[in-house]
């Protein structure tokens, strides 16, 4: 989690920073679903490791984009699910959605 101090003054560096790489807005659109358990996730977001998948977690949670609730039974189950700070995100991903929709058809007639 970014302290007050560390924040970029710019407001897009500021949400880059939040969900810049590869796997954070992919794994948003698959909790944008609804709670989703881990291997779940997984599954929804093709190439994506364990391992890279559990950081990316983590880092969101710290950030309070992403809650992650356990449930006291036996086996025990892990849903995460967004936060309502991470469910402003909605926007961002369904305009990343339509540009890439956009720039598909854009290839396909050029």
């Amino acid at each position: 989690m970014l302290k007050k101090n560390e924040l970029p003054p710019c407001p897009v560096a500021t949400t880059v920073n939040l969900i810049g790489n590869k796997w954070k807005p992919l794994i948003i659109r698959e909790l944008l679903k609804g709670s989703q358990r881990f291997k779940y996730l997984q599954f929804g977001i093709e190439g994506i490791s364990p391992k890279v998948l559990t950081e990316n977690l983590r880092q969101m949670e710290g950030d309070g984009l992403v809650e992650r609730k356990i449930y006291p039974e036996v086996p025990l189950r892990v849903e995460y699910s967004l936060t309502e700070l991470g469910e402003n995100m909605r926007e961002i991903i369904d305009t990343l959605a339509n540009f890439g929709n956009k720039y598909k058809e854009y290839i396909k007639n050029n």
